[in-house]
This record gives structure tokens, C-alpha cells and sequence, in this order.
């Protein structure tokens, strides 16, 4: 059996930073500064294509959609953000099954209550803990010897407590997932307990605001954590940063002085591939 290509990037490099991803653009951008891989964010996805929250209500077929044009338009892995695999096992086998259609390369999977919600969001509620099981289970044989990356993702710590949480992921990893993510520790002692206690590799999620401590690469590596995502950093420095330009347009009803906020013409043309798409037209005879 080959080697996963997530797990590759962790075994080559220890502990990897995945940037949160919501359009084709923020994932260019991201493959362009110099990422290996990436994850679409269902929060990010829900704001940018519904603009409502993240509590249940991007639904399947949507998140599915948006991971296809993704993984078509970068060549980096992508993990996508797979909530409860919208149902019972017979949905996470189909979800699964979509997801690796689409070109994903792994996803998380949670044991929420359906509609789930935000992981750094009060009044979270998750499963029974065999039923959750049972869906790492469905995901595992769906997935066979292919190359997708299974990360099991409990929310229990906020709901139930850290022995539950701990327990769960040392099952779910027994039932053949291939990573531990316990969303949502509110202290570093919290977050070294999970590192100790659950199995690697571990994954640390840091959102600007959130519940746990913003921690750099180096501290959360020497801890223990091998995946750190930052999934909302380019949804929210997006947001400030349209927020801010649309608000001197709206004020000043012009942008001039402001060009040092935005990218111009030609910049963004190379960014999307402009003069690429020129190239391959003129060799088919179009002429530019």
C-alpha cells in the first residue's frame, strides 16, 4: 500500500501548517505563496457561498461541489472539512465516495448532533460514542487502500468532557482513522493533556478568536501537534480587507489613494493565469 500523500507531508516535515480554504481563489493564492496542502473549511464555505453561519446549513452536495473546483484548480492535497458526514454510515459512504471523486485527499469527520455547528460555538451536542464509531467504520472500509486521509474529529471535550474525548479518539484510531483532532481545548494544559493521551498524529486548530490559545508552529510541534490548521485566517483577513476598501469607495465615491490596499490589473491577471490562457488559445489558432 502506498504511502497517503498527508501522511507523506507529515513524515517529510513533522509538523505542517494547512491554511483554511473557501473559493478557487483563496486556494491559488495559498498554492502560489508556497503551501503543499490545503483545507476547505466548512465555516468559511458556509459564510462565503450562503453568507450564513456555520450550523448546519451547507448541506452536501454544496460542500461537495466547492471541493471539486478546488482540487481541480491546485495540485496541492486538500483536505475538506466533511462535518457529519451528513447522516448515518450509508451518508458517510457516500460522502466519502464523492469526496474521492472530486480529487480530495482526506476529510474530518465528526461526531456532532446534526445540524452540527462551529466547533468554537456554545451548546454543542455529540452522538453516542458507538454510533460515532460506527460511522469511522463506514468512512475506513469506503476508503479501501486509496489515498484519502481520515481524520477523526470529536467535539466532545465541550460537551462531555476530556476522558470521553480521549476515549473516543483512541477508539476511532483503532477503528482505522489516521488522525486525532479534539476540537476546541480551552487552556495549554488542555491541549499538552490531548497530545500525551491521544494518539498521533494530532491536529491543532487555530482560529483568530476562538476558544483555544493562538500558539506559533514551533510550540505547538513542541507539544506534539503534527497538522496545525488555520482554517478562517484568509476568510477573515479577506472580509477586513473588502470591508476596509468598500468603505473608502462608499466615502470618498472613488478609490484613487488607496491603490497600496489592492492588487491592480495586471497583478491579478497573472494571478489567475491570463496571459497562460492567451498562450494556449493563440497554439489552437485564436488569435490575441
Amino acid at each position: 500500500m502506498t504511502t497517503k500523500r498527508v501522511q507523506k507531508l507529515l513524515d517529510d516535515h513533522g509538523t505542517v501548517v494547512m491554511p483554511g480554504l473557501y473559493d478557487v481563489l483563496s486556494a491559488r493564492i495559498a498554492a502560489r505563496v508556497g503551501f503543499g496542502i490545503g483545507f476547505i473549511s466548512g465555516y468559511a464555505v458556509s459564510a462565503s457561498a450562503l453568507g450564513e453561519p456555520d450550523m448546519g446549513l451547507l448541506t452536501q452536495v454544496e460542500m461537495i461541489d466547492r471541493a471539486r473546483t478546488i482540487c481541480l484548480a491546485v495540485e496541492m492535497p486538500i483536505i475538506v472539512d466533511a462535518d457529519t458526514g451528513y447522516g448515518n454510515p450509508l451518508n458517510v459512504i457516500r460522502t466519502i465516495e464523492e469526496l474521492i471523486a472530486a480529487g480530495a485527499a482526506g476529510c474530518f469527520l465528526e461526531d456532532q448532533q446534526w445540524p452540527k455547528r462551529c466547533g468554537h460555538m456554545r451548546g454543542k451536542r455529540v452522538i453516542d460514542r458507538n454510533e460515532y464509531i460506527d460511522k469511522v467504520r463506514a468512512a475506513v472500509d469506503t476508503i479501501g487502500g486509496r489515498d484519502f486521509f481520515l481524520v477523526a474529529r470529536t467535539d466532545s471535550l465541550a460537551a462531555v468532557g476530556m476522558d470521553e474525548a480521549v476515549a473516543r479518539m483512541n477508539m476511532a484510531r483503532e477503528a482505522g482513522a489516521d488522525a486525532s483532532f479534539i476540537e476546541a481545548p480551552n487552556s495549554t494544559d488542555q491541549m499538552r493533556h490531548i497530545c500525551r493521551e491521544a494518539p498521533s498524529p494530532n491536529i491543532a486548530n487555530m482560529i483568530e478568536g476562538g476558544k483555544t490559545p493562538m500558539l506559533p508552529r514551533d510550540e505547538l510541534a513542541e507539544m506534539g501537534y503534527q497538522l496545525i490548521v488555520q482554517p478562517l485566517t484568509g476568510l477573515y483577513a479577506a472580509a477586513k480587507a473588502v470591508d476596509a476598501v468598500f468603505t473608502t469607495l462608499y466615502r470618498h465615491q472613488t478609490t484613487i489613494g488607496a491603490e497600496g490596499n489592492l492588487m491592480n490589473f495586471e497583478q491579478f491577471n497573472d494571478l489567475i493565469g491570463v496571459e497562460e490562457k492567451f498562450k494556449i488559445a493563440e497554439r489552437y489558432g485564436v488569435k490575441s
